[in-house]
């Protein structure tokens, strides 16, 4: 469930901004997604211009853009350390996120948890008062059934998520199924992301609660920061 709005300038600001945190050795942590892109494009001009930064790309689609745009790069068992993790959200409320428009919210959480400081890229459309944002849920293939009949119990909607250029659903990089599930609005993330946490046969999902240290918003003429 790719999410959309927000203009590539928006985004470009906020992810700019983001990137002025990377500092010489450091490795950072390549977060999914059009504004993540934005932020891998810039670390790509510090490389060039002699910058000493690995990344430790979150998904496919990251690798291979921080490939084009010369990032040298780490697999995370390689690293002891992750020193940032820029990513963006599908959607913002109260320094919580819902993550996992591009499916790839595991290890996207992995790679965001490991951080020392994990700074988020979006813009204005991604901010909201309460989160909302149906919750990817990645789940085994065999448990696809049992997980959606969980979250039903748990007061959701799951829909299997279908591919958009080829008939069945999506299959996420570690070959699994993704749920989107719509729990309407979420007054206290942290408790339906422990239950979520705790179904058998789910493997991660969208909710990143208590992760990130700052948020940078991009907007027409700057950047908001906000310090969490």
């Amino acid at each position: 469930m790719k999410t959309t709005g927000g203009t590539d300038d928006q985004k470009r600001r906020a992810a700019e901004a983001a990137v002025e945190a990377v500092e010489d050795g450091m490795v950072v942590g390549l977060g999914t997604g059009s504004t993540a892109a934005f932020a891998i494009e810039a670390i790509g001009d510090l490389v060039a211009d002699g910058m000493d930064v690995r990344g430790v790309p979150t998904s496919f689609a990251s690798r291979e853009l921080a490939r084009d745009c010369g990032v040298p790069l780490a697999d995370l068992d390689e690293v002891d350390a992750i020193d940032l993790a820029i990513d963006g959200a599908d959607q913002v409320a109260d320094g919580a996120l819902v993550k996992g428009g591009g499916a790839a919210h595991a290890r996207e959480k992995i790679v965001d948890a490991f951080a020392d400081r994990f700074l988020v890229v979006a813009d204005p459309s991604k901010m909201a008062d309460e989160l909302s944002h149906p919750v990817p849920v990645e789940v085994l293939p065999d448990a696809r059934t049992t997980v959606a009949a969980a979250v039903s119990d748990l007061g959701g909607d799951a829909e299997l998520r279908l591919a958009e250029r080829k008939d069945g659903p999506v299959v996420t990089d570690n070959g699994n199924l993704v749920l989107d599930c719509d729990f309407g609005t979420i007054d206290d993330p942290g408790p339906l992301a422990a239950s979520l946490s705790s179904l058998p046969g789910v493997v991660e999902h969208g909710i990143f609660a208590g992760l990130a240290d700052v948020i940078y918003v991009g907007t027409d003429d700057g950047v908001d920061v906000i310090e969490l």
